[in-house]
């Protein structure tokens, strides 16, 4: 995209021109270059895919609104190297766009640092020491209101196509079918044995203690 420019403002190219063996200078401006079509930002996942968008994964992935705000899963990223950490949440985002995962973005964790001293050597060089250093990078994804089967197929993709080098840990909550409370009731209830042994001695006490009057 160039800036658009007044015409007074355009570099001439000064020319000279021949008459009747008189000259004289004339000033032509230069031509300048149209300016590129814009593409409009589609608005949906649908117009996104079915739009021609040369290098479409160099662009950020699209995110869907959330609808109920309803938790489905968290993801926890780790890595040393922050550039792999980062391709591969460019990855899981694209993937959660194209099955339609309202997601959030990445959320940056504090970095974890870790620090050591050890000696150069155990003889000559004992006093000298030595200083390591290593640092975790850690992001965070939050995906709401999709069905857990989606889900379960989104981490499968991501889990078949990690990075190396990127450590990933993913927690999923899955919300019980309406009546469950009265479902393991009648579960807990099928497993007790009314004939149990409790029940016998209650009824030869009985019997003792008519007998005894």
């Amino acid at each position: 995209m160039f800036p658009r420019q007044s015409r007074l403002a355009l570099p001439t190219i000064a020319r000279l021109v021949r008459f009747n063996g008189s000259s004289h200078v004339t000033a032509t401006p230069l031509p300048t270059r149209q300016p590129e079509p814009e593409v409009p930002v589609p608005l949906t996942e649908e117009e996104f895919s079915s739009a021609v968008i040369h290098g479409r994964s160099l662009y950020p992935p699209l995110y869907h609104p959330r609808t109920h705000s309803v938790p489905v899963a968290q993801l926890q990223f780790r890595a040393y190297h922050p550039q792999f950490l980062e391709l591969y949440m460019h990855l899981v985002g694209h993937a959660a766009a194209a099955l339609g995962i309202p997601i959030s973005r990445p959320v940056y964790l504090p970095t974890q640092r870790s620090l050591w001293t050890v000696p150069r050597g155990p003889f000559v060089h004992k006093k000298s020491q030595e200083n390591f250093e290593r640092k975790i990078h850690k992001r965070a994804i939050k995906a709401w209101d999709a069905d857990p089967e989606v889900v379960d197929r989104w981490v499968r993709y991501i889990t078949r196509h990690a990075m190396p080098g990127v450590g990933l840990r993913v927690t999923q909550w899955k919300r019980a079918p309406p009546g469950i409370g009265q479902q393991m009731v009648d579960a807990a209830v099928g497993q007790t044995r009314l004939g149990s042994g409790a029940d016998n001695v209650k009824e030869l006490a009985k019997k003792i203690v008519q007998q005894e009057l």
